[in-house]
């Protein structure tokens, strides 16, 4: 006599569950990847990827040829999604005086074969996106991105539409040409995680570049990519398992606290700034190879947090100058605290 049932299936095997060491080797495959193509900049490829895998988003205020759009490009070609096939993994827009909010965001385009109207998605809707020169284009459209960078979604004829949640920009600006730009406002840098400084390579490396001009790069077999959901995964399990004392928020509270009442400071940072910062601190621990946060993450952090949600009284001292001095205080009373578990 047959039995009518099948055999239970075997049980599918689990993935690895992702721990810590696994996380750190993301990140580094990821940094591996990138200083492959943008040489003498550590500094910068160490700040970027904080930001990318503390969920944040950079500005950098660089140089015309520094780097920026190869790097980023680096950035965005290192992850690969074989789930999401739609979405660009780079996308770069160079914002000018003419752009539009829907150059942007997407916009409804009317299908003449079904009498109907359907989104067309912008450039936002891939996983790293290169803003050039943020400054050159109107407020108007410089508010495009609000929505995208702190929600994760944009809004065009009242339906929203969801980006992916690796969703990354990347934005530049030139410090030394102010002719026909607009000065980006405080909600805007107040969405930048970090803003970041690119100052000239050392000669070492710019003649580097020089001498790898013109021949081909191939990248080595073990620099692989990473997938999207390794770096998602990452993400989340900084998160949670990288501990941050409360004493550390402590520390965070009362660097805002002296900036607010700094009298060469007309306008202090936000709350938004301390809560974005403790992801960062986290991911800075990580990549020093620690599970808890110390006050040398936060000297490492506190002026590319800080310096650019400051509005300065004229005549005041440069913004650095200003975060690190209010940093001293509290950095020294978390030194003297216990902060591992």
């Amino acid at each position: 006599m047959f039995d009518d049932q099948a055999p239970p299936a075997p049980p599918l095997a689990k993935a690895p569950a992702l721990d810590l060491d696994g996380a750190r080797r993301t990140i580094e495959r990821v940094r591996a990847r990138i200083r492959h193509d943008v040489m003498g900049r550590d500094d910068v490829i160490e700040l970027v990827l904080v930001a990318l895998f503390g969920d944040g988003h950079v500005l950098l205020e660089d140089y015309p040829g520094s780097g920026k759009t190869t790097l980023a490009k680096a950035l965005g070609e290192s992850i690969t999604d074989a789930v999401h096939a739609d979405i660009a993994p780079f996308r770069r827009v160079q914002f000018t005086p003419d752009l539009l909010p829907s150059d942007i965001t997407g916009v409804m385009v009317f299908d003449t074969t079904t009498n109907d109207f359907h989104f067309r998605r912008g450039p936002v809707f891939s996983h790293v996106l290169l803003v050039d020169e943020i400054n050159r284009t109107s407020p108007k459209v410089q508010a495009a991105l609000l929505e995208a960078m702190a929600e994760k979604q944009v809004t065009v004829d009242n339906v929203s539409h969801r980006l992916d949640d690796l969703f990354f920009v990347v934005a530049t600006q030139n410090p030394l040409d102010s002719v026909g730009t607009y000065p980006l406002p405080v909600a805007q840098l107040d969405r930048f995680l970090f803003k970041i400084r690119m100052e000239h390579v050392d000669r070492a490396s710019e003649l580097e570049v020089l001498a790898s001009w013109g021949a081909p790069r191939s990248r080595p077999d073990d620099l692989p990519k990473v997938t999207r959901g390794a770096v998602i995964g990452a993400r989340d399990l900084i998160r949670r398992a990288v501990h941050v004392s409360p004493k550390v928020h402590e520390c965070l509270v009362d660097i805002a606290g002296v900036l607010r009442s700094d009298k060469r400071v007309a306008q202090g940072v936000s709350t938004r700034s301390l809560v974005q910062a403790i992801p960062a601190l986290q991911v800075r621990a990580l990549l020093d190879g620690r599970d808890f946060v110390t006050p040398a993450d936060i000297e490492h952090l506190t002026v590319p947090l800080f310096r650019h949600r400051l509005a300065m009284v004229p005549g005041a001292d440069a913004p650095e100058r200003v975060v690190r001095d209010a940093a001293k205080g509290p950095l020294d009373t978390l030194s003297r605290s216990t902060l591992s578990r």
